[in-house]
């Protein structure tokens, strides 16, 4: 009786889709692997080095084959099965942290070989991205499209508060490798789960009309004529480039801002998931996405002023709080693009226009935080993440300012859908 209540209630609608109840589960246990490798490896890199360069190097190395092939990722996701794509990727993901735990758990392990396996896992998440982004849109109907990426986002920032800590003991005790183990084991919950599940057979090109060059220029073309999808991408473009490498300058915050190790490291990812926790449940309670363009204004301006207000605290918990304030802007920004830009892409194009997603956010990333790395070991961290701040706040108000034009056109978009009214302001 309560499980038919939680599955019934308007927060937890999604549920009751058994695809999407097998995937969330898989990405619940997965995800948590997911954090506890990237704490643990920030740390290990830190601990061999010293360098906030490097840091950023590392960070650079994952993150731009997501710049360089999440376009051809999109393709492959609009072309072929984004579930079998979404197998193939999970078990690469698989092979990658069992590689690196076994280099780390013997004492192999150099920076050279987490450059290199993290540029691997860049390529595998450049396919992974777009084909996981495009698959949630076939699990649930379109009305709970909104609900199911919020929640997603809420279950995936329940493990990112466990992942970080439990990475920041596990490391403490046993060391950087068993973490790594822990990711691989976890990968096999979401193999699993994808294995489970019952989908129709959706078409797709058995002898595609146009290469795979064309089709990139052809998700171009429809992305730049789409104002909404196109502001949307930009705005997120920034934020990538400007906001998100904070994250890769986390660990020098914890050696020399709040004198913390490993541990202090796991609180502070912890925190950030805990924001993000409350911001996707926020969302989650939303019947739709209308009204989502004021939302995406308010959580970029709170992104960027908490990133700055946390760059100028010296008390851990005063951090700590400000952490949770900056992952709450940062998730409800994410999840609330994620559901507009799925709600307005054609059918057709969804893979490419969420391999832009990716790439705007994640893809944009490896820039930032090479130079924002860089800059740390010349200015000081604090500085670069304040400046960062600043920019991602400045184009929170410049897209305040665009959002009546970027309305409009998403008013005929989401009426053809039967979304709206044709009259009824709609973004």
């Amino acid at each position: 009786m309560q499980l038919k209540f939680a599955v019934t209630s308007p927060l937890w609608r999604s549920l009751r889709h058994r695809n999407y109840r097998l995937y969330i589960t898989g990405q619940l246990v997965s995800v948590c692997g997911t954090w506890m490798q990237q704490v643990a490896l920030s740390w290990l890199v830190y601990r061999l080095t010293g360098s906030a360069t490097l840091l950023g190097i590392v960070g650079f190395a994952s993150q731009i084959p997501i710049f360089c092939l999440g376009a051809v990722g999109g393709v492959i996701s609009d072309r072929y099965s984004c579930h079998r794509v979404a197998v193939c990727t999970q078990c690469a993901a698989l092979a990658q942290a069992l590689f690196l735990s076994v280099l780390t758990l013997t004492g192999w392990i150099q920076p050279l070989h987490i450059i290199l396996l993290g540029t691997a896992m860049g390529v595998i998440y450049a396919f992974d991205m777009p084909a996981r982004q495009a698959l949630v849109h076939q699990l649930v109907d379109v009305d709970d499209l909104a609900n199911a990426v919020a929640l997603n986002s809420s279950m995936i920032n329940a493990a990112r508060i466990v992942g970080p800590a439990l990475a920041g003991a596990v490391v403490a005790k046993f060391g950087e490798g068993v973490c790594f183990l822990i990711n691989a084991v976890s990968y096999l919950a979401v193999i699993v789960a994808l294995f489970m599940m019952k989908l129709s057979q959706q078409p797709r090109e058995a002898a595609p009309s146009v290469s795979i060059g064309r089709s990139l220029i052809q998700g171009a073309h429809y992305i730049l004529a789409t104002t909404p999808i196109r502001d949307i991408l930009i705005l997120l473009g920034v934020l990538g480039l400007m906001g998100m490498p904070y994250m890769t300058l986390m660990p020098v915050f914890a050696a020399h801002v709040h004198n913390g190790g490993a541990n202090a490291l796991g609180l502070m990812f912890g925190a950030v998931g805990l924001g993000a926790l409350i911001g996707a449940l926020f969302l989650a309670q939303r019947k739709n996405i209308i009204g989502l363009g004021r939302v995406i204004v308010a959580a970029t301006l709170g992104f960027g002023i908490g990133l700055i207000s946390f760059t100028v605290a010296r008390v851990f918990w005063l951090s700590l709080v400000l952490l949770v304030g900056v992952g709450c802007g940062w998730m409800v920004l994410i999840a609330a693009s994620n559901t507009a830009l799925q709600t307005l892409a054609d059918n057709d194009m969804r893979g490419r226009v969420m391999s832009l997603f990716s790439m705007m956010l994640v893809g944009m990333a490896p820039f930032g935080s090479l130079l924002m790395g860089w800059a740390a070991d010349q200015i000081g961290a604090p500085l670069v993440v304040a400046i960062g701040g600043a920019f991602c706040s400045v184009a929170g108000i410049i897209f305040a300012q665009q959002l009546p034009r970027i309305r409009a056109a998403a008013r005929p978009i989401l009426a053809a859908r039967g979304i709206v009214l044709e009259t009824k302001v709609s973004e």
